[in-house]
């Protein structure tokens, strides 16, 4: 089943001489449970790409389709519980608030939606994430690949339509890296989550069910 229809996905910065094309003239679609990985150098749109399918930045033309709404036809407001509630987003510097411990965290995006998480969900959660025993450390006492864990719980703690994560291995270690991308997969796997990742390093890219090179704002090659 479809999850994200992307059609003539355009974003722009700039005027005259001074005009940037982030993002060119981009479609493309994604089953849901798929794991996508976008790659691509410095520079390239894929990150510019990634905020335009969560919502966060909006294009110069063309539509994003998630469960088959076109998510640029809301309002300020829609579009803004839009991504509460069905993007989970995980980035490179991990952005946890660090007055909260590990499990408030975690479960911020249901305390804004004023959901109660099942306890028995958020240890299962917990104990996938392998933070059994940080439930109620700050973040700066935790090394980066857990709080990197967090922030991959935080993201699926909502059950999102979909989780988009930005270089979520870019500050990182190797060891530290590969155990982040293991825990992306085993997420596919297990919750059947779709997660498309950005990611420069086509090494980390080999995990993801399908790869879409894009350089200069288009799409070069999909695998």
């Amino acid at each position: 089943m479809e999850i994200l229809k992307v059609e003539n996905l355009t974003k722009k910065y700039g005027k005259g001489e001074n005009e940037v094309i982030a993002v060119n003239n981009l479609s493309f679609s994604v089953e849901s449970g798929e794991f996508i990985a976008i790659i691509g150098s410095s520079g390239s749109g894929k990150s510019t790409l990634l905020h335009l399918l969560g919502g966060v930045d909006r294009p110069t033309s063309g539509k994003v389709f998630v469960n088959g709404k076109d998510i640029y036809s809301l309002k300020e407001e829609e579009l803004a519980i839009f991504r509460r509630r069905e993007v989970g987003l995980i980035y490179q510097f991990y952005n946890l608030i660090p007055i909260l411990n590990v499990e408030e965290n975690i479960t911020l995006p249901c305390d804004l939606d004023r959901k109660v998480v099942p306890p028995n969900e958020l240890d299962e959660l917990i104990q996938i994430l392998g933070l059994e025993n940080r439930r109620k450390h700050l973040p700066n006492e935790l090394s980066g690949g857990q709080q990197q864990r967090v922030a991959i719980g935080r993201a699926l703690i909502n059950h999102p339509a979909i989780v988009l994560a930005d270089e979520p291995t870019g500050n990182l270690d190797s060891k530290a890296s590969e155990e982040i991308v293991q825990l992306l997969k085993a997420s596919n796997q297990k919750y059947h989550q779709t997660i498309i990742m950005i990611t420069h390093n086509p090494e980390i890219a080999k995990v993801a069910d399908r790869i879409i090179k894009i350089e200069d704002g288009n799409i070069v090659s999909t695998v």
